[in-house]
């Protein structure tokens, strides 16, 4: 399993060397946009409105756009020594909660963790002790130079990391426009509705639920991969290797003349032919 960052855990004067690795995968299928005309992939390009010019990576700086159409440009230094001072503090659990406190709606991404070198038994006290407290980690880590909140947890005997979203990140409920203020339905209304939610209750067994769009999607593909109803970019015309420029006039004259009527019989008359 590819490890996508390497680092420490901490909580109190326990140190754990650890990895992390995705813990899930995006299978969504990828489909690209193709000029229809000649079946070419479309290219997307940094253009600078103004200038009219495409735009190298080393030419683009970043900046914080604070009121409509004015910024604060940010140099990549100040950038990787802010990213430097946060990275020392970034590892430290800081809280131990319940984690029936934690509403879904601040999940993020999940990770695996691993113990690094010579980890190992810190990496089983931390397990343990979470499993045996029925507690989470709280924790700070920045990832791809963002910091994230986390919750460090146990999960089939391997020690997990969600990043959870902060509480300024996630709206309020109270702003979802056209909400129901009351219930305005009737007890017969509420008993078939709890009937149908028992009838339908089960355990849950992840492996019994599949995305049928992405499987039928496959299955619409290669129906048409086998059947060879595929396409393919049109070449471009070769490029001539013509440089001097009046060697490139001439051709492209003589590629563009027009070609010449051919030359008409001379009629012979019936006297010439007799005096022949």
């Amino acid at each position: 399993m590819h490890t996508i960052w390497k680092g420490s855990i901490s909580f109190g004067l326990v140190n754990i060397p650890i990895k992390l690795h995705a813990a899930t995968e995006d299978k969504d299928i990828k489909l690209r946009n193709l000029h229809k005309e000649c079946h070419s992939p479309i290219k997307y390009e940094k253009v600078c409105p103004v200038c009219d010019v495409e735009v190298k990576t080393e030419e683009i700086v970043k900046a914080y756009e604070y009121t409509k159409g004015k910024f604060v440009v940010l140099d990549e230094e100040d950038l990787e020594k802010l990213k430097k001072e946060n990275e020392d503090k970034a590892v430290e659990i800081i809280d131990f909660v319940m984690m029936e406190q934690i509403d879904p709606i601040y999940y993020d991404r999940t990770y695996y963790m691993s113990p690094g070198d010579g980890g190992g038994k810190a990496y089983s006290l931390l397990r343990k002790a979470l499993e045996e407290s029925e507690k989470v980690g709280l924790a700070k880590i920045i990832i791809r130079s963002k910091e994230q909140l986390a919750v460090l947890r146990v999960y089939e005997n391997t020690l997990v990391m969600e990043t959870i979203h902060y509480p300024d990140e996630v709206r309020k409920a109270g702003d979802v426009p056209n909400v129901p203020a009351e219930d305005k339905v009737t007890k017969k209304e509420i008993d078939t509705a709890i009937l149908l939610i028992d009838q339908l209750t089960t355990d849950f067994e992840p492996d019994k639920y599949t995305d049928e769009y992405r499987t039928a999607l496959l299955e619409l593909i290669e129906s048409k991969r086998t059947g060879k109803e595929i396409v393919t970019p049109v070449e471009k015309a070769p490029a001539t290797n013509v440089t001097d420029l009046m060697a490139a006039l001439q051709a492209s004259i003589d590629k563009t003349k027009p070609k010449k009527p051919a030359a008409k019989k001379k009629r012979v008359s019936s006297k010439a032919k007799k005096e022949a």
